[in-house]
């Protein structure tokens, strides 16, 4: 049973791991310009599974890792993946505060999926307040304007929709068949798919032939080069897998501890974040749609995750986040 010291904890969790993902998200975009997206991804995977290896040695040892349902343990990770590439992508291009408004369409999309997936009843105040989400996931596409007036590839604009798809493709897979793990042993299986994932990018792509003639920014991103890193962004790379790491672990820890209808609206503390650093970092500010398309996913998100805790109802748990 949830108690006030645990619902405390849970919260403290939440919000370092929002922290952490709001600076990694800056880290990530602040590289973009000189490094693949799958080097990227490596370095902070590696780096992060070494904090976790010694989270996993805190918690109780090796002996954690073994599960009865590894293939449920893949698939998850590789919608992970799925989900942090395509939200990766995403930002090397587009405003940070645009695509984390887009990426939190994942909660909306989970409501929708339960119907069918898990065979829950969502009531007409919770599909009202999806479809006004998804209205402002609509204004963000700016579908008014054609194709030669959009300053980036319509592909592009949708990245954070996939990203948020996949994301809410795994939360609802879970919710299904359950996972009890650690969160350390958690964090490792997604770090360990990272790390296949982006070696298997290494070895078809790590001469950047496929970006040679590429104009499209998000998959110059992912398919560039590698390059030594300079001295310069060795403080970066590390800070990327330490935060990887912290990530994994606290959203894990939070989702623990605590319930999800507890701790999950305190995710939404990432859009705010996201506003405050693309406007001090990299000078961008919300436009009009985009102002107007984050206030109504934020608005909706919110509502159906406080009416789904007044009706009692068990919403996701997700056990590791995007990132």
């Amino acid at each position: 049973m949830e108690t006030r010291d645990t619902s405390t904890i849970g919260i403290l969790f939440i919000l370092i791991g929002m922290i952490a993902i709001s600076i990694n998200d800056v880290l990530i975009k602040q590289l973009s310009g000189g490094y693949p997206l799958h080097q990227l991804v490596f370095t902070r995977s590696s780096i992060g599974l070494i904090f976790s290896i010694f989270l996993l040695q805190l918690e109780g040892g090796w002996g954690l890792l073994k599960t009865s349902t590894p293939g449920l343990h893949l698939l998850r990770a590789l919608m992970v993946v799925i989900s942090n590439m395509s939200f990766f992508a995403a930002i090397a291009v587009l405003p940070l505060a645009e695509t984390t408004a887009l990426f939190f369409a994942a909660p909306l999309m989970i409501t929708l999926l339960s119907i069918p997936v898990l065979g829950e009843k969502v009531g007409p105040m919770r599909l009202s307040a999806v479809l006004v989400g998804f209205i402002g996931v609509l204004i963000m596409q700016r579908p008014w304007q054609s194709v030669a007036d959009t300053d980036v590839n319509r592909i592009v604009l949708l990245l954070p929709i996939v990203a948020a798809l996949t994301y809410a493709i795994n939360q609802v897979m879970t919710r299904k068949l359950g996972v009890s793990s650690k969160a350390s042993a958690l964090a490792i299986y997604i770090q360990v798919t990272f790390i296949f994932v982006s070696l298997g990018f290494y070895m078809v792509a790590s001469d950047g032939r496929y970006a040679v003639d590429a104009e499209n920014g998000a998959v110059i991103f992912l398919l560039r080069a590698w390059q030594w890193p300079l001295a310069g962004d060795w403080p970066y790379m590390l800070g990327l897998g330490f935060l990887s790491a912290v990530v994994g672990y606290c959203l894990g820890q939070a989702y623990r501890v605590s319930s999800a209808a507890t701790v999950a609206p305190f995710e939404y503390i990432g859009l705010p974040l996201a506003v405050l650093w693309g406007f001090a970092i990299f000078g961008e500010l919300p436009d009009l749609a985009v102002t107007l398309g984050i206030v109504l996913i934020m608005g909706a998100g919110l509502f159906v995750f406080l009416r789904e805790r007044m009706l009692a109802k068990r919403i996701t748990r997700p056990t590791n986040m995007r990132r």
